[in-house]
């Protein structure tokens, strides 16, 4: 089964197809966002990247065997499995006949109609009640071709619901208020029967509908320009201020061109969409500075061997004021069934917990075959309580687990951290 890297922004939709199709066919993704294995805007222009992805654009796709792959669309096609991509020849035909109708039908006039209200594109009158009628149009046709089906293809989610209702999130998120979609009932039964789905849901969270519609910002939208230098002032006199005038100009042109270039110069509408979101509070702001760095302790453990260095590099500069050992254990192993859906149940709460991660590290194992599973694993939090309390974000599956602090002095504490670090050991705590 294919296993590898998904390279991307938080909250970019053009991933989450990806992510979803990798949930139902139990395929291993990481998904990098972050830093150190992924920052937008630099990484993605670096030699190696540009190597790998000649257009530097997220979502990108790096399999554990080196295979690479750009482009969402393809991506998610790669990562699914045959129910997904379509069982029989006309399945998968039909399956692409709707992927390209995404593409062709709803983008378009989603991306007018939207982006305007997230002030990442003026409003034009227009363009916008254009994009509306056109949005209206693809509306009635999946409401007619829903009339009598669950989804769009066959009797299961396929790739096709995946692609459709992630070009259709925004939508549904900002635009499409209830007055609107009333028409429509068809779409918005299937839409809600798709997000709430445990495969979307690992990956997207709750979706709440728009209650009303959102307008052009004008305000977010100038706050949203490229800052530009202002015009100096003309001089009075010719003469006598040409000179001084010549050299602020050229002060000014070396200065340009130094600079480097604004990483939102090169973004595309749907990478402006990141930018737009305003900077959440930082949970952890309250607390003292730690000496401990986890971003280099993960690039040991990433890069280098984990028993002879990664984890004596973790003892050696652990701050145990700062930070805390926690043992967490699946509360309801009798609901593991098949053992990727328990993998996928870890892998969509890491996904949840994606803007933890400059400030925790787990390894988290599933123990057992089939119907005979247990899931425990080792966390290290910054602070001494459990971080999930701290973001209305992260506390969507912690409470299906019991919590057991540790003591990072003794030695079962050592010992549990060797052993679930390494993936290898006794594990005298498991059942």
């Amino acid at each position: 089964m294919a296993a590898g890297t998904l390279y991307t922004y938080p909250e970019n939709w053009r991933a989450f197809k990806a992510q979803i199709a990798a949930q139902y066919s139990g395929t291993r993704l990481k998904v990098a966002t972050s830093a150190p294995a992924f920052t937008f805007g630099q990484t993605n222009r670096t030699p190696a990247f540009l190597n790998n992805f000649p257009l530097g654009k997220v979502p990108a796709y790096q399999g554990d065997d080196g295979f690479c792959l750009f482009e969402s669309n393809a991506i998610a096609h790669y990562l699914s499995n045959d129910t997904l991509r379509g069982a029989t020849p006309q399945a998968a035909a039909q399956v692409l006949q709707w992927v390209s109708f995404a593409d062709s039908e709803i983008i378009p006039p989603a991306s007018a109609w939207v982006f305007p209200t997230l002030g990442i594109m003026q409003f034009n009158k227009q363009a916008t009640e254009q994009a509306k009628e056109d949005v209206k149009k693809f509306l009635a046709v999946l409401n007619q071709h829903l009339n009598t089906r669950t989804f769009l293809v066959g009797e299961r989610v396929t790739l096709a619901d995946i692609t459709v209702v992630c070009s259709m999130l925004w939508l549904y998120k900002q635009v499409l208020e209830p007055s609107f979609r009333q028409p429509y009932p068809n779409v918005t039964r299937w839409f809600v029967t798709c997000v709430n789905q445990p495969q979307f849901k690992a990956v997207l969270g709750e979706v709440k509908l728009c209650e009303k519609m959102a307008q052009f910002d004008a305000k977010k939208f100038a706050e949203m320009q490229p800052k530009k230098e202002t015009p100096s002032k003309k001089e009075k006199g010719g003469k006598e201020a040409g000179k001084p005038q010549e050299k602020k100009e050229k002060k000014k042109e070396e200065k340009k061109e130094e600079k480097k270039p604004d990483p939102e110069e090169e973004m595309d509408d749907c990478d402006a969409v990141l930018a737009a979101e305003p900077k959440a509070k930082d949970p952890f702001a309250h607390l003292p500075k730690s000496a401990f760095v986890m971003d280099e302790f993960k690039r040991k453990y990433s890069n280098e061997d984990t028993l002879t260095v990664a984890i004596p590099h973790f003892w050696e500069h652990f701050d145990r004021e700062g930070y805390s050992i926690w043992y967490s254990q699946y509360k309801y192993p009798e609901e593991l069934t098949l053992t990727f859906k328990s993998c996928n149940l870890i892998t969509g709460m890491f996904q949840r917990l994606d803007k933890l991660r400059k400030n925790a590290f787990a390894s988290v194992i599933l123990f057992g075959t089939n119907n005979d599973s247990s899931i425990s694993g080792i966390w290290v939090f910054r602070g001494q309580e459990l971080a999930f309390t701290l973001s209305e974000d992260w506390q969507i599956d912690y409470e299906s687990y019991d919590w057991r602090k540790l003591d990072p002095d003794s030695e079962e504490c050592k010992t549990m951290v060797k052993e679930y670090f390494a993936w290898e050991g006794d594990f005298k705590t498991v059942e």
